[in-house]
């Protein structure tokens, strides 16, 4: 125990005293910053008005800065907002221009059938304006997915609209397609409308005493 006494009282205190004292050092340095950078004021009363008055005028520069400043941050906001209105009022007008030759050709065709008795030419036509039409969706992102009859149902791409009772399928399965559903790069923006199998109730056999009871 001397030992460890000796040790504390020949060691410990000068090191805390040295701290200490660069505490000190730096609180007396930092006091004498601030003096360094502390404005002086004057002591006669004209000047002090003077300061005054050259104060105030910096205060009211400053006013009309922050001003004009808020007036042209103002100016910004309704420039965005006019430019983002316009944006979405003409952002999809590339994807009209490529739909108006389809409008033009399914306008030609309605003209022919009403002058022509050919029918298949007619569906011929429809059906390569359609196809067009599809490539033309692609390259915008809209893709169309079939539903294969025995599918299992997936509630995040379809959408039950009825339940058939079958044998053919298993519970769960699709057995009809009612519309088509449609992706957006990836994205369902409208599930495919189907009907899904249900197992047959099964039906009760009668006991020989309810068919007596019938006769």
């Amino acid at each position: 125990m001397g030992k460890v006494y000796h040790l504390y009282r020949g060691g410990v205190p000068a090191k805390k005293e040295k701290e200490g004292i660069k505490v000190m050092e730096k609180a007396r340095e930092e006091a004498q910053e601030m003096q360094e950078t502390q404005e002086t004021y004057p002591e006669n009363r004209d000047e002090l008005i003077e300061l005054i008055k050259k104060k105030e005028a910096e205060a009211k520069e400053y006013k009309e800065m922050a001003l004009r400043y808020a007036a042209e941050v103002e100016n910004l906001k309704k420039s965005f907002k006019r430019e983002k209105e316009e944006y979405f009022k003409y952002a999809l007008e590339t994807f009209m221009k490529e739909l108006l030759p389809f409008v033009d050709n399914l306008e030609r065709a309605l003209e022919a059938a009403k002058q022509s008795q050919d029918a298949k030419a007619l569906i011929e036509g429809i059906e390569l304006t359609l196809k067009g039409l599809f490539q033309t969706l692609e390259k915008f992102g809209l893709k169309q997915f079939e539903v294969a009859i025995g599918d299992a149902f997936k509630p995040e791409i379809h959408e039950a609209l009825a339940v058939e009772e079958t044998h053919e399928h298993p519970e769960g399965a699709i057995v009809r397609t009612f519309q088509k559903g449609y992706t957006l790069h990836g994205r369902v923006i409208r599930p495919a409308l189907v009907a899904v199998a249900k197992k047959p109730a099964e039906q009760k056999k009668e006991t020989p005493e309810q068919g007596e009871n019938k006769n």
